[in-house]
């Protein structure tokens, strides 16, 4: 504070006008911080963010809650069983839980012409969300790259109503229009609209069955057998 004032300096133009106190909320509970105050201009420590009251712990600690499916009005009751005194309105919750969109945005639209993924592993599963006020099931796709120097990288993720042909299609094309190329083998489970995805987007690659879906077919099939006490064919 005296080096931004000047004190150094004997004709300096500005001096102190006390202070003002700003809580901050950490995950040991809220603090309140005694901000100086000078005559000309205004002076905000560099520790501290502009319009944001809570530290970044307590940020990742909200935006964990947020991805594991905690509601907003729920947020607010971790953050006060974490010492935080005023709590978190939803729309706080909403606007901290924004930054997750536009990394999410950043990163399924990434480049993939860095590197040649002669492999490619493609699966879909089903979840409960919450669209216009009502919980749906939503179809969410999923696309392993499996690189030359056998690294692997998730390359799209994508949600959907179904995870019918159509749906496919156009997930694995927007692939290919981010710089996917040299694919020589796609690995899935045995989906008819997926596999007619395939052959139309990767039409000389070749296509292998999942092992571990080849496997559970039977297994549940044998499980759903024996619950419904059926014989054997």
């Amino acid at each position: 504070m005296q080096h931004w004032l000047g004190r150094a300096i004997p004709e300096r133009e500005n001096s102190r006008n006390g202070y003002r106190t700003r809580p901050w909320d950490t995950r040991v509970g809220t603090i309140e911080l005694s901000v100086p105050k000078h005559h000309k201009g205004s002076f905000f420590p560099s520790v501290l963010e502009r319009r944001r009251r809570i530290d970044q712990a307590l940020y990742a600690v909200v935006m964990e809650a947020y991805v594991h499916g905690v509601s907003t009005s729920k947020v607010d009751d971790l953050v006060g069983a974490l010492g935080v005194d005023a709590g978190i309105s939803k729309s706080e919750v909403s606007r901290i839980c924004a930054q997750l969109d536009e990394e999410m945005i950043e990163f399924r639209s990434r480049s993939l012409s860095h590197l040649g993924f002669p492999y490619l592993l493609c699966d879909a599963t089903y979840v409960k969300a919450r669209v216009a006020r009502r919980v749906v099931s939503r179809a969410v796709v999923v696309a392993t790259g499996v690189g030359k120097d056998a690294s692997r990288e998730v390359l799209g993720i994508s949600i959907g109503d179904s995870g019918d042909a159509a749906f496919w299609t156009e997930f694995l094309q927007s692939l290919r229009a981010r710089g996917l190329s040299g694919v020589q083998l796609v690995i899935s489970d045995s989906h008819l609209g997926l596999k007619a995805a395939i052959a139309k987007v990767f039409p000389g690659a070749s296509w292998q069955r999942c092992r571990v879906h080849y496997v559970d077919n039977p297994i549940m099939w044998s499980w759903r057998r024996s619950a419904l006490n059926l014989d054997p064919p």
